[in-house]
Order: C-alpha cells, then sequence, then structure tokens
C-alpha cells in the first residue's frame, strides 16, 4: 500500500554540517515511523522524497563514516 504522509506539521532540520547558508542543503523531518522525509531547503513547497528508516540510518552512517 503506497500512503502520503501529512507533513503539514512537520519541523524540518538541516543538518549540522551544513555550512550555514540558508538554502544550501536538504532538511529532514524526525518523527515519522513511517519513513524519514527529506526534502529541498531551496525548494520547501517541492517534492519530498520519503526514505525507509534502515536505509536512512545507512545513508547517514556511511556519511559519517568518510568525515
Amino acid at each position: 500500500m503506497n500512503r502520503t504522509l501529512d507533513l503539514s506539521t512537520a519541523t524540518w532540520r538541516k543538518s549540522s554540517y551544513s555550512d550555514g547558508g540558508d538554502n544550501n542543503c536538504v532538511e529532514v523531518a524526525d518523527g515519522y515511523l513511517e519513513g524519514v522525509p527529506v526534502r529541498d531547503s531551496k525548494v520547501p513547497a517541492g517534492t519530498t522524497l520519503i526514505f525507509g528508516t534502515a536505509s536512512w540510518s545507512a545513508f547517514v552512517a556511511g556519511v559519517k563514516e568518510s568525515l
């Protein structure tokens, strides 16, 4: 089944590794059991991608390893 998450009350955050600019990174909304919503900070009303929690965790672990 494919469902759409209600993100109307989502609290978005930027990575602590962002370079401090206003619109040059991705934003993530926490607290959704169905997945991890991710959007482009330059186009906040644009498309939101929903990643599975296991996939997102693996991605974050990989980024941390590369630093």
